[in-house]
């Protein structure tokens, strides 16, 4: 991992902005107030100026809790809201997300979380859920997400090209703003010439203007010529760089969870703990964003000018301030 130069304090420091981070120092977001504020302040210290707090599949009573959790945090500044990545994924491509709690999107129980925050003193507090196309209610999910002021996120899908551009249309139309595509590449089919999938569709789909992508450059995720690929086909206005951070981000190797599922971190690698010593999915990154900007820029070889504006003006402007 390469460290980033550019995080000192002052106006001359870029304003870091991760819109998909699960925690760090040995912390989960939601998973209690201390250790989410921990994380949080780990994050800010290495450059992140604003971060979303993401969950990870769990029930929903235990999404209950956490939204509780971080609902004042979301009010008092600490984080820039809250992020459901799940529970509403395919099983197929569920990554580090426990598939028997996956579900059909529940467009009552997401309104009331949103109800539950705007009684927290949070009204805005759930900004992003992330959510399977082909799972059953989806069209019906995404008309919700627009009347509660939630952007649906596409992601953790198996779903053919034609299907994902029908939603990423359906949410630039309900919604009047671009869909964003969670953690491109990572949770879908890999890019085929003869099916593109979900990677074709995000892609034409943000050249137009309709989507934006997450992408993990934490040197683990996606390959150094895919991310310029990416950069040159649609540009750092329709990209934002995300850690995808795990509570091992700012400890190292050993033993940690996401969720309820373990996780083994080895060489700075997470992965879900795999039957008979066999790592599992890769279960999130052990990175900031301020690591992301400098493996971009430094391995992959994109420009500075345009890493630092997808990390920066392109999600600031997905998702400003609430306070």
């Amino acid at each position: 991992m390469i460290t980033f130069t550019g995080t000192p304090a002052g106006d001359a420091a870029p304003r870091l902005v991760d819109i998909h981070s699960h925690g760090a120092v040995g912390a989960q977001f939601g998973h209690g107030e201390e250790g989410s504020r921990a994380a949080a302040a780990h994050h800010r210290a290495c450059g992140t100026s604003a971060i979303m707090a993401s969950l990870v599949t769990a029930t929903d009573d235990d999404l209950w809790a956490q939204v509780g959790v971080l609902a004042p945090l979301v009010a008092d500044g600490t984080v820039l809201g809250i992020h459901l990545e799940g529970p509403y994924l395919s099983a197929a491509r569920c990554g580090a997300h426990d598939p028997t709690l996956l579900r059909d999107p529940d467009a009552d129980f997401l309104s009331r979380l949103a109800d539950r925050c705007a009684d927290l003193g949070a009204p805005d507090a759930i900004r992003m859920v992330t959510f399977a196309p082909e799972r059953d209610g989806a069209d019906e999910f995404i008309a919700a997400c627009a009347e509660l002021g939630v952007t649906p996120a596409v992601g953790h899908t198996d779903a053919d090209a034609a299907l994902v551009t029908r939603a990423i249309g359906r949410i630039a139309d309900a919604t009047g703003r671009p869909a964003v595509v969670t953690h491109l590449f990572n949770g879908m089919p890999p890019l085929h010439h003869r099916s593109g999938g979900p990677v074709a569709a995000a892609l034409a789909a943000a050249a137009r203007g309709d989507a934006i992508v997450e992408l993990i450059t934490d040197g683990v995720h996606v390959g150094p010529e895919v991310v310029r690929m990416v950069f040159e086909t649609v540009g750092p206005d329709r990209i934002t760089l995300i850690s995808d951070a795990m509570a091992a981000t700012g400890l190292g190797d050993g033993a940690y969870r996401i969720g309820e599922l373990a996780v083994d971190v080895r060489e700075g690698t997470a992965r879900l703990t795999g039957a008979d010593g066999i790592p599992g999915s890769i279960a999130g990154s052990t990175a900031t964003v301020a690591d992301c900007v400098a493996w971009a820029t430094g391995v992959a070889g994109v420009d500075r000018a345009d890493v630092l504006r997808a990390s920066t003006v392109t999600p600031a402007a997905l998702f400003p301030p609430l306070t």
